[in-house]
Parts: structure tokens; sequence; C-alpha cells
């Protein structure tokens, strides 16, 4: 697409289409101008450029299955709606018994990844989170294992007492392949301290990732934005993650996460904008030069939206999940979860290229 071909609206937007165009990487300022634009079309052409250059029309997604073994959690994050006291009405911790019976019953042969996310539980030792791991890898030696977030495994240091480089490898060990990309958040410490000071600090959550990716593994990272993080703190955030993926190389996609409400009853004004959603996917693909991948995440923003973030930036629809919680108990309204059917019919329908991975995008299928 030239350049020509884009009616730009906004002209403040110019240089930064002129950049995009030449391949020059954008800045902080360029960021948060694009945030303060009201020209949806041009920001959303402008990204399905590099989108196309990295990607050309192929949208990704896998088979996967969402696993929380426990809700118990000694933070307080002001967004949470899933996390319990031990003792509350609906604490859970699950056994390992309890935990094979969860999966045994929502497994099928198409699932190719595990993603294993849940509460800093501080009443378990970290034995308990290395077993989650032994215990599906001896049961299904198939299947990745995509587990737990940058704050658990600075959690699992807190109560283990080794450091984040031992602790990786205690789990890789275990089973570990990838790191989920939960507990980013928002990467600046005036937002943590605001909105869960109790988790891994930025440096801390970028020091994880960090040595993750010098111990071989790749990695997710996301971005909870919509609550009380400024324009310039989501272009920071951003930031931050490039420059750390120029360090090692080790992200494999950004998601950005739309947060959720508390309550399902909340009512629009309570949630964010379709406007806001696009908005942010699209900068997130303009910024993040040296990710290959931006994934629309359609338990926050929903099965049309993600379908049209596709002509936006967007080349990956995420899975299949089978059944997603924490969202949900943060009052998302969307489904639950995708049929292999529906996701394809979704990226059809953008006249894209439906294709399937694992959890490595290595293409099992195009359908």
């Amino acid at each position: 697409m030239a350049l020509e071909t884009i009616a730009i609206q906004d002209k403040s937007l110019a240089g930064i289409a002129e950049k995009v165009m030449h391949g020059e990487r954008l800045t902080l300022e360029d960021g948060v101008t694009l945030f303060n634009s009201n020209d949806l079309l041009t920001i959303g052409q402008l990204a399905n450029v590099v989108n196309y250059r990295k990607n050309q029309d192929n949208v990704y997604f896998l088979q996967n299955l969402y696993i929380n073994p426990t809700n118990v959690c000694e933070a307080h994050c002001k967004f949470c709606g899933f996390r319990r006291d031990e003792g509350d009405e609906g604490a859970y911790t699950m056994s390992m018994e309890e935990l094979l019976h969860y999966v045994e019953t929502r497994f099928h042969p198409g699932i190719r990844e595990f993603h294993i996310v849940g509460g800093h539980n501080q009443h378990k030792p970290f034995e308990y989170y290395l077993d989650t791991l032994r215990t599906l890898r001896k049961a299904y030696p198939d299947v990745t294992i995509k587990s737990y977030t940058g704050a658990e495994i600075e959690f699992f240091s807190r109560i283990s007492g080794l450091s984040i480089r031992e602790v990786l490898q205690e789990l890789m060990k275990a089973g570990l392949q990838s790191l989920t990309g939960g507990g980013a958040e928002i990467l600046t410490e005036r937002y943590r301290m605001k909105m869960s000071p109790e988790k891994a600090s930025t440096d801390m959550y970028l020091q994880v990732h960090r040595t993750a990716h010098e111990l071989g593994l790749k990695t997710h990272t996301t971005m909870l934005y919509g609550s009380i993080e400024t324009l310039e703190e989501r272009v920071i955030h951003m930031l931050r993650l490039r420059e750390l993926q120029d360090d090692t190389n080790g992200f494999m996609v950004f998601i950005p996460l739309a947060v959720q409400p508390i309550k399902a009853t909340a009512g629009i004004k309570r949630r964010n904008s379709a406007i806001d959603d696009l908005k942010t996917m699209a900068i997130s693909r303009l910024m993040l030069d040296n990710f290959q991948h931006i994934k629309a995440y359609f338990i926050n923003i929903g099965t049309q939206l993600t379908q049209l973030s596709l002509q936006m930036g967007i080349s990956d629809a995420h899975g299949t999940l089978i059944e997603e919680r924490i969202s949900h108990s943060a009052g998302a309204l969307t489904q639950q979860a995708l049929t292999v059917d529906e996701l394809v019919w979704l990226i059809k329908g953008a006249g894209k290229r439906a294709l399937e991975r694992d959890t490595f995008y290595n293409v099992i299928k195009e359908h």
C-alpha cells in the first residue's frame, strides 16, 4: 500500500505515516500522538501495512485449554474478581487428582497447549506448583505446557528462597515450556503501587522474562489497559517491552487486554469503548516493531471486534480455551470458549487465511 492511498484525516499523523511507510521506529511522542488522535481509520490502515509486511494475510489460532489450579491469592489487585482468601466462599485449590479430573473431562485430542495461571496461594509450597506441571506432563506428554505469569515466578522465588533463575530451571525440569503473558498489567510503578502493590514490580516482571529468554524459553506478554493508566503510560509500557525484545528477541506475541469492570451488571460507561480497543491494538502493532504478532483477546473484546481487528494489525485470534474463568469472574460478558469452526469462520470472514498453530507458531494446518 502506498502512502498516497491512505486518506489521512488527522494531519498530525502525516509524519508518523511517513515513518511507518519507510520502516522507521516510532517514539514515545509518536505513540502519544496516535492515542490522542481520533483518526482510527488511518491508524488501522497503518497497522495493517505493518502487519502485512510481517504476516501477509495469515491469522493464527490454536486449540488450547485454560487451567486455573487455585484462586487463593495473597495479593489484592484492584482489577481482579477471581481471587479469594483461603476459607472464603468459592475459594478452591485443586489436588493433583482434582487437576487430572478437571482436564480429563474437558480434553480432546486436538488440544496442543495447557495455559496455566492461578492465584498466588501462599498456603502451598513451591513443590505444589512443580507437581502441577509434573502431573500434567506425565499424563499428557505431547501437550505443550505454557504456565505461570512473571508475577507468579516472582512469588515462587519469595516462597521458595530460590533465585528467579533457579525457579525457572526447576519449573523447566518439571515440564515448563513457555511463560504466559499475565502479570504485566501496566509497567510503571505509579500504576503498580495503586493497582497491584503486592505483586512483582516493573523491573522484576521484565527481569523474569529476560531470565526466561536467557534460559531459552520463548514467552508471551500482555498489557491490561483501561483503568487508571495514562495514555503515555500505555506507550511507556510498550517501549519497555520493545527494549527488552531488542536485547533478547524472546517474546513471541503481545496481547493487549481490556480491563473488565468486576461486575457483569456494570453499565456500558464502566467498560472500555470499542474505539479505544481497536486503537490500542493497532497502536501496539505500530509501536512494537520487533514483535512478530499482536493478539486479539476475544474474551475481553468480543468476537465481532476481534474479527474487525484482523483488518487493523492483528495476526492472532487466540484459541479455543474450553473454559475461561479469570476475565469472566471480573465481569466479562463474552463467550468462555470458541470452537475451531467458529474461529475459522471469524478469520475467513475477515478475508484472511486461518492457520492453526502450536504454542510456538509452527503451522499445524491451514483451514
